[in-house]
């Protein structure tokens, strides 16, 4: 029997994975991943205005000047945008105007001194300025204009110091279960990249793989040879484990995408894999000084069993709908509320950050098919602990192995059942038998 099980589960993954169309869709995926890692390179390939300087030049006296092009340039290379400007001094206000036309980008700042309000400016350009650069022109001069206050104000040279010095406040929580909590929004962003978005893509993938595969057999007529030579628990068994399988394969191969994909993105900026210029570098060190990395750890097991029987439990689920049907239409009739839970869950843990200590959310993290995109974001947010974490778990476990019992009874009823009409009825009077 055992034999038969390992025949139909490999049967079923060499369908699924020995074909063109899986092969075209994860090289779709692989480019597709590839080119959302080097979306700014490909942009910046095909070229267009964008990617062009903007003149900046600015009509003043030349010590006006000079305290102008050092806090623009300082403000540009803050914020990594140094090499897309040039900034130069002129005289001749008039003269800079006439040159405006719509060939480049050249922006006039024309940068006076007032008795009233220690500087004054204008800002002149042929066409729009975009946001970005109209932003940092006006920090730019707001930062000179406070350097011109203090420095004309009579104040000593320690105190235009402590006026210039912006204020850098530490946070500091003394509750040791708040302590990630100014860190919320970059946890916020790792849980559902990391853990719940690629989740939502692959139990929806399972869903629809798992439907269309048991109903091609019906349609077919071949599931009546293979029921003929295997028992329906073997053949149940042995599609829920396949498609199981498959999209822990899928995922496995979209992580190794992605790092291909940074490998790609550091050999297109001729460097080495620079890990900080994608930020994960300081997303470790925000889990390491935060306590959450040594947590997350701790509770990875409870995390895999959750995701693990969470898939299993759909796939169980889907194959129980998918037996009671006779096509994908009548299929994705059954499972739309399947997919409502799913889409409810995924939701619940994008809020769960901003709905802290909802009494209902952490619920949620206990019910299965919700729980495994709930619970572990409540625990690395903190509102949820180790051993909750570890019952959800549990509870997931018990959930999965009941529905499998009973859904087995449904499983053999429907299997062989190519009628079309009246489904709720038939998949509640098959439980009852």
């Amino acid at each position: 029997m055992k034999n038969k099980l390992k025949y139909l589960i490999k049967e079923s993954l060499d369908k699924k994975i020995k074909t063109k169309w899986f092969k075209l869709a994860n090289l779709i995926v692989f480019i597709l991943i590839v080119g959302l890692v080097n979306i700014d390179k490909i942009i910046n390939f095909f070229g267009g205005d964008f990617d062009s300087k903007t003149n900046i030049v600015v009509v003043s006296d030349e010590k006006i000047y000079d305290d102008f092009q050092n806090i623009f340039t300082s403000q540009s290379i803050v914020l990594s945008d140094s090499d897309n400007y040039t900034i130069a001094y002129k005289k001749d206000l008039d003269e800079e105007k006439e040159k405006l036309n719509d060939k480049e980008k050249t922006v006039i700042i024309n940068i006076e001194q007032s008795n009233d309000e220690f500087l004054k400016s204008q800002i002149i350009s042929y066409d729009d300025i975009n946001n970005y650069t109209k932003e940092l022109i006006i920090l730019s001069l707001n930062q000179l204009k406070n350097e011109y206050v203090a420095l004309y104000s009579g104040l000593n040279e320690e105190q235009i110091k402590a006026i210039s010095n912006p204020i850098n406040p530490s946070f500091v929580l003394t509750n040791p279960k708040k302590e990630n909590q100014n860190n919320s929004d970059e946890i916020k962003t790792m849980v559902i990249m990391i853990l719940i978005l690629p989740s939502f893509f692959l139990i929806t993938l399972l869903t629809q793989m798992i439907g269309s595969e048991i109903n091609e057999e019906k349609s077919t007529k071949s599931m009546e040879i293979i029921i003929s030579n295997v028992p329906p628990k073997i053949h149940f068994l042995a599609k829920i484990i396949a498609s199981t399988l498959f999209v822990v394969l899928q995922g496995i191969l979209i992580i190794l995408y992605a790092l291909l994909a940074i490998i790609i993105r550091s050999i297109i900026t001729k460097a080495t894999i620079n890990i900080d210029s994608l930020q994960i570098k300081d997303l470790v060190s925000i889990l390491i000084q935060s306590g959450l990395l040594n947590n997350l750890l701790t509770a990875l097991p409870f995390i895999i069993i959750l995701f693990l029987f969470s898939f299993l439990a759909y796939a169980i689920v889907c194959g129980v709908l998918a037996s009671m049907t006779t096509s994908i239409e009548d299929f994705q009739q059954l499972q739309m509320p399947l997919m409502i839970i799913l889409v409810f869950g995924y939701y619940l843990s994008m809020i769960a950050v901003g709905f802290e200590g909802s009494f209902f959310i952490k619920i949620t993290a206990f019910i299965p098919l919700l729980s495994f995109l709930i619970a572990p974001t409540m625990f690395i947010l903190n509102q949820m602990t180790l051993w909750e974490l570890g019952l959800s778990s549990l509870i997931m476990v018990i959930f999965t192995m009941i529905i499998f019992k009973y859904g087995l009874r449904i499983y053999k009823e429907g299997i062989l059942n190519y009628s079309s009409t009246k489904l709720w009825k038939k998949l509640f009077h098959s439980l009852k038998k």
